[in-house]
């Protein structure tokens, strides 16, 4: 067979294989041209665990509310300042839905980490003594593990770290010996891994957690874009996550708390909007969310993040989590028959960790994204967990509900055409 009718017999065959078990569930094409910075460009972006695309629906909300309605709120009577106030409320109602709690128990933040942050230097602070433990894992984001670090500094609590086995899973048996000390008062964890992409088992550990009497806190940052968050299946008493990893605006981010428990936290930040009354003796905090919401909050943000969640609820979450794993096992099959990569854990969903022998992440991103490909190398904020795992870095591929097996083919190629360049022959 002649080379030209053999590769072509050869990519005929892999389509064919392909197509008998990718169902490809979303209209990915019509959805890609929804986000304007791919529609315009010839970009191939595999990055959405950094931060993901907008699309057309977020970035119009938010010009409108500029256009239209802009003013402060909780301020000022006059026609902008009423309609900016409905505007407001009405996005942390959608975003109360979205995850299934009351809208005053939505407080809105810069991001996740400053949510985190909340938590740790208020909740924290007024309720962690010194002969108490906070639990943490090895899969952690910076974004919660520094607030606890720096709490634990202050007041000198204990931080137990619960490892993970060869695959990237939790040790719940660690969790097990931790909670019974009965000095645990918070358990702290991902929902999903940013490096590994595993999701541990929220609520197996919500309910080991509440039995031992301790509170649970989940960083949802990168779970919240591939899967229903839904706070009472979870059974969490903290939940963070950001807009922008959910195809919305930078800038905003979510705390969830339950009414009791934010009932009995002091203020985070102090000025104008978190008070009820200031006298020169001192000052009456206000009711909540208002008491954790110090300032000129992210308004417009609000409001592109309602647009968001509006845009993604026009999808089914299986279609979205088939999308994920399908686009992932076909990035997998075709990473692994790269001589030298090493895949880190067993992904079965949106993120691909790997590194390849003889070759810095740093610089294999580097080449393809001058190629138009757009991955992530480094440790990726989540340091401790890269020690565990013996590198220093690793490139990741992430998927976002727009990418195609294409985005992944042509990816892999970039990838396999810097080895070549990094690592003659």
């Amino acid at each position: 067979m002649v080379p030209e009718i053999h590769r072509f017999y050869s990519r005929f065959l892999t389509k064919l294989v392909i197509s008998s078990f990718l169902t490809m569930p979303l209209d990915t094409p019509n959805i890609r041209q929804q986000f304007p910075i791919l529609a315009k460009n010839n970009t191939i972006y595999l990055d959405s665990a950094a931060t993901s695309q907008k699309p057309e629906s977020v970035i119009k909300a938010m010009n409108a509310y500029y256009e239209t309605i802009n003013a402060n709120v909780h301020r000022g009577m006059h026609e902008l300042a009423e309609k900016a106030n409905v505007a407001f409320e009405d996005c942390r109602k959608t975003v109360a839905a979205f995850i299934g709690c009351k809208p005053h128990e939505i407080i809105f933040t810069k991001g996740t980490t400053e949510s985190i942050n909340l938590v740790a230097k208020s909740w924290g602070k007024a309720n962690l003594k010194k002969e108490d433990v906070v639990v943490l894992t090895i899969l952690e984001h910076h974004s919660n593990i520094v607030p606890w670090q720096q709490l634990q500094q202050e007041i000198g609590f204990s931080i137990t770290w619960i490892d993970i086995d060869e695959d990237g899973n939790l040790k719940l048996e660690e969790l097990d010996t931790a909670l019974a000390t009965g000095n645990v008062k918070l358990v702290s964890v991902t929902g999903q891994s940013n490096v590994l992409g595993v999701c541990p088992p929220l609520e197996a550990i919500a309910q080991k957690a509440h039995e031992a009497g301790a509170l649970v806190c989940v960083d949802a940052a990168q779970m919240v874009a591939h899967k229903k968050v839904d706070i009472t299946k979870i059974g969490c008493d903290f939940l963070a996550f950001s807009g922008h990893k959910i195809y919305g605006p930078t800038g905003i981010g979510v705390l969830y708390a339950k009414r009791e428990i934010l009932e009995g936290m002091p203020p985070f930040l102090g000025g104008g909007m978190m008070i009820q009354e200031v006298t020169t003796e001192g000052f009456t905090p206000a009711e909540i969310p208002a008491k954790f919401e110090a300032g000129t909050p992210p308004i417009a943000e609000a409001v592109g993040l309602k647009a968001a969640i509006n845009w993604i609820t026009e999808c089914s979450w299986d279609d979205i989590s088939l999308h994920d794993k399908e686009l992932c096992t076909y990035a997998i099959e075709k990473l692994s028959a790269i001589e030298g990569i090493h895949i880190l854990g067993e992904p079965t969903e949106c993120i691909i960790s790997f590194t390849i022998d003889n070759v810095h992440p740093h610089d294999l991103t580097d080449i393809i994204g001058k190629n138009g490909v757009s991955l992530r190398a480094g440790h990726h904020c989540a340091q401790p967990l890269h020690v565990r795992l013996g590198i220093n870095a690793s490139t990741r591929l992430s998927i976002g509900i727009y990418n195609t097996l294409e985005d992944i083919d042509t990816a892999v190629t970039e990838i396999k055409n810097a080895i070549q360049v990094l690592r003659p022959a």
